[in-house]
């Protein structure tokens, strides 16, 4: 891992040298300035009398989603996406260590049921492209008055978290950090708490100790790397989330956050993280009650648009009507799952399935991830991935020898519209995920340089699929059916 991470520091010198980056005003939908208050339009709306009937047919929550390209200093696109890698590779380190205590960890409680709102809620995310970040971000109100906050959307992990006053070990952030004494809505949760049982202790070297069970508060540690966890106090605030209808917007209370004082890691520049996993303490697990509980989605502009999209809680007619909208199953969840396994069965470039060992791909399991950049796939059917599309790529792109980290990479200087094979994923209910060229190989300019945006999991033996081979695709998490349903579209437009 540390040669690894050599080479990629080297390569981001090197790239770093060479380009440049232009400034971008973001599109979509206008928003206060950092930590500004919002106006709260209280809690009129349509409620549902009846959650459980409700829960198909509730109009959905919608957070908007813009896109900047970098912004005024940032690294071209070589260094982002290297730079990227490098934090991927921390991320799955982690994801491998989660998975290895998933067993030990304890029971999972449902939060409490809440009224179905009949508005969807609208907030914005927007790519972490303009802060040099592979991630995409969301806009999130917390507190009272509501203050706005850019967090990374994650459906790798299940705590929301902002870095929180008094900041004692902190990374930068874009605008101040949460102020505690400044929010009239915000509380901690007390040791004695059952949600406080959903959350690690501080590593230390006596266990938690909860002298006071009514008042003392619940230190949590959460990690994400070998570089990257918070630090803090889990908590109890008020979200605002945004209606499409006009009621304008509507406060949910008690939702639990933690309040991070010593945050350390790769966070470019954002508030903090909103986790989208499958665990009761995520946003979407807490949020539930409130937008029928079944299902969520988003789509995901490309990396350097400067427009805008969605995340969508709850079933989006549009997407239900799309023509081109495939589902595969989930794997089979556990009590203690975070992540969202799929059925993985072959990988195929050319429309040729690639030689890959039978027993290769179901080891480590396959997940869907929206804070990973790249995707990933066990070492030996990388392997045999890179070398298909070796095999078969035109012999007008001259491959390039040596490149660090990604490969194959070619020379495509001076090369109009580029021809590459086919890549595709077909999972074992029978379905097939089909990707245009975009989502899988990386122009790198200045560069003329195009890479593969595959690498191998030589630890985990997990295949990942990645934000950028996401982009341009609505990608819906029914969990009532327990499937996937993704289409292509132009997500600028959703």
């Amino acid at each position: 891992m540390a040669a690894y991470r050599s080479l990629l520091v080297a390569l981001l010198l090197a790239l770093s040298s060479s380009s440049s980056a232009s400034a971008a005003t973001p599109y979509g939908f206008e928003f206060p300035q950092f930590n500004a208050p919002v106006a709260d339009a209280g809690c009129d709306g349509k409620l549902v009398a009846e959650e459980e009937a409700l829960a198909r047919r509730v109009p959905p929550l919608k957070l908007h989603m813009t896109h900047r390209s970098a912004a005024a200093g940032a690294t071209g696109t070589g260094a982002f996406f290297l730079d990227s890698a490098e934090k991927d590779a921390v991320r799955i380190d982690t994801m491998h260590r989660r998975v290895a205590l998933s067993g030990s960890g304890a029971a999972q409680r449902g939060s409490g049921p809440r009224r179905a709102l009949s508005e969807r809620v609208v907030a914005t995310v927007e790519s972490g492209v303009a802060v040099g970040s592979g991630e995409y971000l969301v806009d999130v109100y917390v507190g009272t008055p509501p203050r706005r906050f850019r967090m990374i959307m994650d459906t790798g992990s299940d705590l929301n978290w902002v870095q929180c006053a008094p900041c004692l070990d902190c990374f930068e952030q874009s605008g101040p950090v949460f102020d505690p004494a400044a929010s009239t809505s915000y509380r901690n949760v007390t040791c004695g708490d059952a949600r406080c049982g959903l959350v690690s202790p501080p590593e230390t070297a006596a266990p938690r100790e909860c002298r006071r069970p009514r008042t003392d508060p619940c230190p949590y540690y959460y990690w994400y790397g070998d570089q990257s966890n918070t630090t803090g106090d889990l908590a109890l605030e008020a979200f605002t989330v945004n209606l499409t209808g006009a009621a304008g917007t509507r406060r949910v209370d008690g939702v639990a956050f933690g309040c991070g004082h010593r945050n350390r890691g790769l966070f470019h520049g954002a508030a903090g993280l909103l986790g989208l996993g499958r665990g009761p303490l995520s946003f979407a697990s807490q949020l539930r009650g409130v937008y029928g509980g079944h299902a969520f989605s988003y789509c995901l502009v490309e990396h350097g648009s400067a427009a805008g999209s969605k995340v969508i809680f709850g079933h989006d007619d549009a997407l239900l009507a799309h023509p081109r909208l495939n589902y595969t199953a989930f794997a089979p969840a556990t009590g203690t799952d975070t992540f969202y396994y799929l059925q993985l069965k072959s990988v195929l470039v050319g429309g040729e399935a690639v030689n890959i060992p039978s027993d290769t791909l179901a080891a480590g399991g396959t997940i869907i991830d929206s804070g990973t950049t790249l995707s990933y796939f066990p070492e030996p059917a990388y392997r045999a991935i890179r070398q298909a599309f070796i095999d078969r790529m035109s012999p007008s792109y001259p491959l390039i020898p040596g490149f660090p980290v990604l490969s194959p990479c070619y020379n495509v200087s001076g090369a109009g519209k580029i021809e590459v094979p086919e890549l595709s994923l077909a999972f074992a209910d029978g379905a097939a995920w089909e990707f245009p060229a975009e989502n899988y190989f990386i122009r790198l300019e200045p560069e003329g340089i195009m890479c593969l945006a595959v690498l191998g999991t030589p630890r985990s033996g997990m295949s990942i699929i990645g934000n950028y081979q996401q982009q341009n695709f609505h990608v819906l998490y029914d969990l009532e059916l327990n499937r996937l349903g993704f289409a292509p579209r132009r997500c600028a437009d959703v």
